[in-house]
């Protein structure tokens, strides 16, 4: 087993012929790169008609290229902006039929009965693409560069493939990303958080409308800390991030809607720490945000937006910030403790504490003006509650939290000069009033 560690770029069209000869002209004073030959690679993924293999987090697929031919499996690994990291089994086959048998038992989930899957097995994607390739010496690491063009077939659903994967081969994580933040001044790239396979997968189903998702609550573990929080909430709102920069792209202009909830989401989460995490600390991320919400505020169009550099350097730099834990910078290992402490108990503190602020402003009608100009702080208050509520019952929680969001709701739809909606003074009313659904002081 090897762990695969890579970052995905979905490349411009127009971009294509500039890059190749970038990569192939590329000097720079940390590295030096060597071109090897294009390859054509045709590769065959597998699935049960009730998705099992996608249901455990698992990819499969056969990969032919000049008759030679290797099984893949692709266990659940997680994604964070654009770098992918999955654990991954390569078996060499002497043919393209597949024959799991080969692969280590305890890859599957327990109680799977392998010989039962295999006769269960068809194909159900394919993708074809030429793949060039470019081995990169960077700082302490070894980088491959991969520029694939092709296309995703699933039934008479298709999809093109226009994307660069850089892979870690050996070294460390943080050349990775300061390699790609170099490579970044090309342009024409933005992270790629879907795999091929997920394409593929989607295209199989038919090619279903991708849906605008709403913010949710944060998912936490039983004991979590407050520093597996803090990773947790920001690589949450960074993938509801990702997630609707995809639909933007592809041509949902009300997916774009969805960018700015999750930056306020990514604050949320650094203002509630901030008595663990010094502002200075988070200054680099907040900027890089603040950069971002600027250039998706600028402009309607995606394109113009996403495939920029300086998009594309600022989102590096939240995926840096994320993956390097940069919150533990400075910090002594006394502070460094108090990131061990018990999120579950700060959440209820602070889940007392936001709704005490809300109440301040909320407390008493306020004119459609005073409204309007405090519905960012509502947001504020909104994206804390999903942040901090994950350890009680999710119908407790979403029930407390409607009438907020109804106030949030209507306050958005407002403009200057309407009367005030009667449902909003109602909801406004409901949700100051009603008790709290967690631990605090007031219900010990």
């Amino acid at each position: 087993m090897s762990e695969e560690i890579e970052l995905k770029f979905i490349v411009h069209p127009d971009t294509v012929s500039s890059l190749r000869q970038q990569l192939n002209d590329w000097q720079s004073e940390y590295s030096h790169s060597e071109h090897l030959q294009a390859q054509q690679l045709a590769n065959t993924y597998y699935e049960t008609k009730d998705g099992y293999l996608r249901q455990h987090g698992i990819g499969l697929r056969v990969r032919g290229e000049n008759g030679h031919y290797e099984m893949t499996v692709k266990t659940a690994g997680k994604v964070v902006g654009s770098l992918h990291q999955h654990p991954e089994y390569n078996v060499d086959l002497t043919s393209p039929q597949l024959d799991i048998s080969l692969l280590p038992e305890d890859i599957w989930p327990e109680g799977c009965d392998v010989a039962v899957l295999a006769q269960a097995l068809q194909p159900l994607f394919s993708t074809d693409f030429r793949r060039e390739k470019w081995v990169v010496t960077y700082a302490q690491s070894v980088i491959e560069m991969a520029l694939d063009s092709g296309e995703i077939v699933a039934g008479h659903h298709r999809e093109p493939i226009c994307e660069l994967e850089l892979e870690l081969k050996v070294g460390r994580i943080e050349d990775l990303l300061s390699f790609a933040n170099e490579l970044s001044d090309v342009g024409g790239l933005r992270q790629g958080s879907l795999s091929k396979a997920a394409r593929g997968y989607h295209l199989a189903k038919g090619n279903p409308h991708r849906e605008r998702r709403p913010l949710a609550f944060m998912p936490v573990e039983p004991k979590m800390t407050l520093d597996q929080a803090i990773r947790a909430g920001l690589e949450y709102a960074l993938s509801h991030w990702q997630y609707h920069e995809e639909l933007w792209v592809r041509g949902n202009a009300a997916a774009r809607e969805a960018l700015p909830e999750a930056g306020t989401m990514l604050r949320e989460m650094l203002v509630l720490v901030g008595g663990v995490v010094p502002r200075k600390v988070t200054a680099l991320f907040r900027a890089a945000l603040s950069q971002l919400e600027a250039l998706v505020d600028a402009n309607q169009d995606a394109e113009a937006v996403c495939y920029t550099k300086d998009y594309l350097k600022s989102k590096l730099v939240l995926t840096s910030w994320l993956v390097e834990a940069g919150w533990r910078q400075y910090m002594d290992n006394k502070e460094r403790m108090r990131l061990q402490s018990s999120y579950k108990r700060f959440a209820d503190i602070m889940l007392s504490r936001t709704l005490s602020e809300l109440k301040q402003v909320f407390s008493h009608s306020l004119d459609t003006l005073q409204y309007s100009q405090q519905l960012p702080r509502l947001r504020r208050g909104v994206c804390a509650f999903l942040l901090l509520s994950g350890f009680y019952p999710v119908h407790e929680a979403t029930s407390y939290l409607r009438f907020w969001r109804d106030m949030e709701d209507i306050i958005a739809h407002l403009s200057p000069g309407d009367d005030l909606p009667h449902q909003l003074e109602l909801s406004r009313k409901q949700a100051i009033s009603q008790p709290p659904f967690w631990l605090s002081s007031a219900n010990n």
